[in-house]
C-alpha cells in the first residue's frame, strides 16, 4: 500500500462527518483522533470491517502506529512514514511542538520511540504529512491535503544546526548547573539555594500547506471538501501503480492530475518538476 492507494480511496470514500463516522464504531469521540483514524483507513483500505477484521488488515498493512509523543503517527510497512496534522482554520499554521519539520524520517532520530525504530528493518523513510482542515464547532473535514517532507520543508541540517547553536548558547551562560537533557537545555540550581531549575523547550511550527503551495493550487470555497496531494516527479516515477490513479482521474471529472513546478524546499531559486493531484466534491 502507498499514497496512490490512500488518494484512490479517498477518492471512493470522501467521509467528512468524520466523528459521527468513526464514534458510532467506538474508534473516535473527537475530531483529533477520528482525523487519524481515516488516513489510517485510506492507506489501509479498511472501511466497514469490524474491529477484529480492521485490526487484523491494519496489522497488515502498517509497521508502527504511534502515539502523540513522537513522531510519525504510523509507518507503512517497507514504505512511507505518516504524520497527520489537525487545523481549524485554512491558514492556521501547524504546531509540531518540540519536534522540528521532517525532510525525511531517519531511524537514528532521538525523537522517534524504540517501537518505531525496532518495527521493521529501515533506516530512512521518506515523510508525508496528512494535513486537515476542521470546521470549527461543526466537526465537519473541509479540505486535506498530502505532501512528502521532502517538498515541504528544507533537509534536516538546517534545523538542526539552529538547534545546536540555540543549545550550545544556553550551555554557555556562567555559574549555574546543567543537567542532560533532549531539551535545549535542563538549568539546575539558577538561584542561590539552588532549588530552582529552567527547562528550555524548543516549540516548532511550519505554515500549513495549503498556504505554502498557494501559487500552484487554491481551494475551491464553494464545494463542500478539497483536497490536494503533491508528489515529486521522482517519486510519482518510483511508485507502481499511478496508471491506476490516472485512469480513476479519466473517469471522474473532479478528480484531475496536473504538471507543476514547485520550489526546491532547499533552494527557491531551483525549481523541482512534481504532479498536482486534485479532488473536490
Amino acid at each position: 500500500m502507498n499514497i496512490i492507494n490512500a488518494i484512490i480511496n479517498l477518492v471512493n470514500n470522501p467521509v467528512t462527518q468524520l466523528v459521527n463516522y468513526y464514534e458510532a464504531r467506538n474508534r473516535a469521540n473527537n475530531m483529533g483522533d477520528a482525523l487519524e483514524e481515516y488516513i489510517k483507513d485510506l492507506f489501509a483500505n479498511s472501511f466497514d470491517m469490524n474491529e477484529m477484521e480492521r485490526n487484523r488488515r491494519l496489522s497488515e498493512v502498517f509497521s508502527y502506529l504511534g502515539n502523540n509523543s513522537n513522531p510519525p503517527d504510523a509507518m507503512l510497512k517497507n514504505g512511507d512514514a505518516i504524520e497527520v496534522k489537525k487545523i481549524e482554520s485554512p491558514n492556521s499554521a501547524l504546531a509540531l511542538n518540540s519536534s522540528y519539520p521532517k525532510h525525511k524520517l531517519h531511524c537514528n532520530s532521538s525523537m522517534i520511540s524504540n517501537a518505531c525504530r525496532e518495527a521493521e528493518q529501515w533506516t530512512e523513510k521518506d515523510m508525508i504529512y496528512a494535513v486537515g482542515v476542521v470546521e470549527k464547532n461543526k466537526n465537519i473535514l473541509r479540505s486535506l491535503c498530502f505532501v512528502y517532507g521532502t517538498d515541504y520543508c528544507a533537509s534536516d541540517e538546517v534545523y538542526s544546526r539552529i538547534k545546536s547553536t540555540i543549545k550550545n548558547g544556553v550551555e554557555s551562560i556562567p555559574g549555574v548547573q546543567f543537567a542532560e537533557s533532549k531539551e535545549l537545555g535542563h538549568i539546575n540550581k539558577v538561584d542561590p539555594l539552588g532549588i530552582t531549575y529552567m527547562r528550555v523547550r524548543g516549540m516548532w511550527g511550519i505554515e500549513n500547506p495549503f498556504k505554502v503551495f498557494n501559487y500552484i493550487y487554491q481551494r475551491d470555497n464553494l464545494k463542500e471538501f478539497n483536497f490536494m496531494c503533491i508528489i515529486d516527479r521522482e517519486k510519482w516515477n518510483s511508485l507502481e501503480n499511478v496508471n491506476e490513479l490516472e485512469e480513476l482521474a479519466l473517469q471522474i471529472e473532479d478528480l484531475e492530475i496536473v504538471d507543476v513546478e514547485i520550489k526546491n524546499p532547499d533552494n527557491p531559486a531551483k525549481l523541482v518538476n512534481a504532479k498536482l493531484i486534485k479532488f473536490s466534491r
